[in-house]
């Protein structure tokens, strides 16, 4: 629910560039003060937030082989997850149509041109279209763009509807879920762990006793990396999104199937079959989750300068927080103590990197309980 309950809910090989960059610093230096900017840093002091940004900045050397290695990730991923929801017939309004990214003028074209070069190195394929070309991709789309990317294996889907849908394939195996409970202690010895937790709701304590431990705590893991002894640097970067609700035949003529990303706006859209999910903006506020008007406005002006004929009567506004690592990079590793595992730090290619990420997790646990050598994937 905090992190992508209603993300862009795209499954984007094609977003797999890193974001340690030097235009990526110029661009949150010229957007300071600007309450409306795409990317937005509270400058209030905090360590956590200062230190990791100095270490997005030392991972700037890094960006070409990161990306290239995200690209690799994020198209394995795809194989893993779509066998996944057919295996156990899991419904997610998913559309394979491609994403269009749409660019404004020649310069940020030519610039998106270079990164392509990166994606199609990771095995992407990637093509550039002309504003007539990307009409015929996207017969709705409007405005006058200079040219576009367009990514024809990239999908696009509803995650929470995935996610539910994941959870009950994992009860029919035998998974138990504790729900709306914080962990807050972990003990451990060379044998096992205690895990004491305590619910939301009534703050009823409890503990469990486990063999293995893996950490897929989103925002939460660096917390519990720290009761574990080992150190997990994920900041929190929240993301914004509204749902249109396509009420009428008007709104849902209008709406784009094609999902799109907006390059100058760094906006992105999903059509989910009776809404339009319309998300975007990158905001550096540590844990602060409120929703705040003068964020969301953007979104809804977006849509109604783009998709004038789309209704926006009824959208449902929301933010969740992405954990991210300093390169960029999700973590899956074994921690410091015998049966600690982490899959974590996805940052915005959380559902988009999931499933190789979980299988990669999966051979990482069945190595280290035969006893194997192998080393951490990162």
């Amino acid at each position: 629910m905090e992190t992508s309950f209603a993300n862009g809910g795209q499954l984007s090989a094609s977003n797999a560039e890193v974001w340690n960059s030097t235009a990526t610093i110029m661009k949150g230096l010229r957007w300071i003060g600007k309450r409306n900017a795409p990317l937005l840093l509270n400058p209030a002091f905090s360590w956590h937030k200062y230190s990791w940004l100095a270490a997005f900045i030392r991972n700037i050397p890094n960006h070409k082989a990161n990306t290239i290695e995200t690209t690799r990730l994020a198209i394995e991923a795809r194989r893993h997850l779509y066998a996944m929801a057919e295996q156990e017939n899991i419904d997610f309004d998913l559309e394979r149509r491609g994403i269009l990214h749409i660019y404004y003028d020649k310069d940020s074209f030519d610039k998106a041109v270079k990164t392509n070069a990166l994606l199609q190195a990771g095995g992407l394929e990637r093509f550039a279209v002309t504003r007539d070309e990307a009409r015929t991709i996207e017969p709705t789309l409007t405005g006058d763009f200079f040219a576009g990317l367009y990514t024809p294996s990239d999908a696009t889907g509803d995650i929470h509807k995935f996610t539910n849908g994941l959870a009950a394939a994992c009860r029919r195996l035998g998974v138990q879920f504790v729900m709306d409970t914080s962990v807050t202690r972990i003990a451990s010895d060379r044998h096992h762990h205690q895990i004491f937790h305590q619910r939301y709701d009534n703050g009823d304590s409890a503990y469990l006793e486990a063999d293995n431990i893996v950490v897929c705590a989103g925002t939460g893991s660096r917390a519990i990396a720290r009761m574990l002894g080992d150190t997990m640097n994920v900041y929190p970067v929240k993301g914004y999104s509204i749902s249109v609700h396509l009420d009428d035949a008007t709104s849902l003529a209008a709406t784009p199937r094609v999902s799109l990303l907006d390059e100058d706006a760094k906006i992105v859209t999903s059509f989910l079959g009776d809404r339009f999910r319309v998300a975007g903006t990158a905001e550096f506020n540590g844990f602060n989750k409120d929703i705040r008007a003068d964020r969301v406005q953007p979104l809804i002006d977006w849509t109604r300068r783009l998709f004038p004929e789309i209704s926006t009567r009824r959208v449902v506004p929301w933010c969740g927080l992405r954990p991210m690592m300093p390169d960029m990079m999700p973590r899956v590793c074994r921690g410091r103590k015998p049966g600690v595992f982490y899959n974590t730090g996805h940052g915005h290619l959380g559902w988009t990197l999931s499933a190789i990420t979980a299988q990669m997790l999966g051979e990482l646990v069945e190595a280290s309980r035969q006893n194997s050598t192998l080393q951490p994937a990162y």
